[in-house]
């Protein structure tokens, strides 16, 4: 009898955590869409949908190590949550979860709330780095161009709470890809360099060139390797002389050419003009005198 009663017992709350379950699933949603979102490093988790009449709780740990919050992240309406400081080893790998919680000052007798895995997210391999701004330079001897690129700052700071660049964090890793081509050409080039200041030899003298450049770090994975593709700049066309453009044979054709075409038509005028003097001469001469 007593057996009974527990096996009732027992199925009855097991019962009881099934709806348990399945009413805190309802009320609290799960989060959808958890994503890891970093743009020179300043580094954001997303997620869905907003919450109405519940919160969401971040925790975040990086791989091999415990669990941790940040203070702006706990019992939060938001969808997002700023992880660029907590996620500070830039070369460790980070997973994050999204809690599904009531809203602060409301009680709950859950133990476990639902929750939403992330993707694991390594700061250094990850991050997407954004377009440079450069300058360009064209040597005396136009035949060089000079390519000044500035590293971008990203959002992290250093002791002095200045803004770190990409060459900071990234060092030697860092390499810029600089794409050229004739202003009036399809036909593309491109040139690897180390350095922020790249130049461009063996170029056509006064010629314009449209130039793109990018961040490319090689030890990154196969298409997380570049960053995003600058704005277009293109160097000045030097306007050349006549003599530049055409050899002294094709000049002096040319004027040869003109000379025989304007004798040609003065040639053509003058025989005209005798031709309408004749004309008029031989018409005065048939006209009779007129008796006195």
């Amino acid at each position: 009898m007593k057996q009974s009663r527990q096996s009732k017992n027992l199925r009855f709350l097991c019962v009881w955590l099934f709806f348990v379950k399945s009413y805190a699933s309802e009320t609290f949603p799960r989060a959808q869409n958890v994503t890891w979102i970093s743009f020179n490093f300043k580094t954001l988790l997303t997620w869905s949908p907003k919450p109405t009449n519940y919160s969401y709780t971040v925790e975040f740990s990086q791989r091999g190590q415990n669990r941790e919050r940040t203070p702006l992240c706990i019992q939060t309406s938001n969808t997002e949550c700023d992880l660029t400081t907590a996620v500070s080893n830039l070369k460790g790998k980070y997973i994050a979860e999204v809690q599904s919680e009531p809203v602060r000052g409301v009680s709950s007798d859950l133990t476990e709330f639902p929750h939403t895995a992330s993707n694991w997210f390594c700061p250094f391999n990850d991050t997407i780095i954004g377009r440079p701004e450069f300058k360009i330079a064209v040597n005396e001897d136009q035949r060089t161009i000079t390519v000044h690129v500035k590293d971008i700052e990203t959002a992290l700071l250093n002791g002095q709470k200045q803004r770190q660049s990409i060459r900071d964090i990234f060092k030697d890793d860092l390499q810029y890809k600089v794409y050229y081509r004739k202003a009036k050409s399809s036909g593309k080039k491109d040139k690897v360099s180390m350095s922020s200041t790249i130049e461009l030899t063996g170029l056509d003298k006064g010629v314009s060139y449209c130039i793109n450049v990018q961040a490319y770090i090689p030890s990154r994975s196969v298409g997380k390797q570049y960053g995003e593709l600058s704005h277009v700049q293109c160097s000045p066309e030097e306007h050349k002389s006549i003599f530049d453009e055409y050899s002294l044979a094709v000049i002096a054709s040319a004027i040869l050419v003109i000379v025989v075409i304007i004798s040609v038509v003065i040639a053509v005028i003058l025989v005209c003009c005798k031709r309408q003097q004749r004309a008029k001469k031989r018409g005065t001469e048939r006209v009779p005198l007129k008796g006195v």
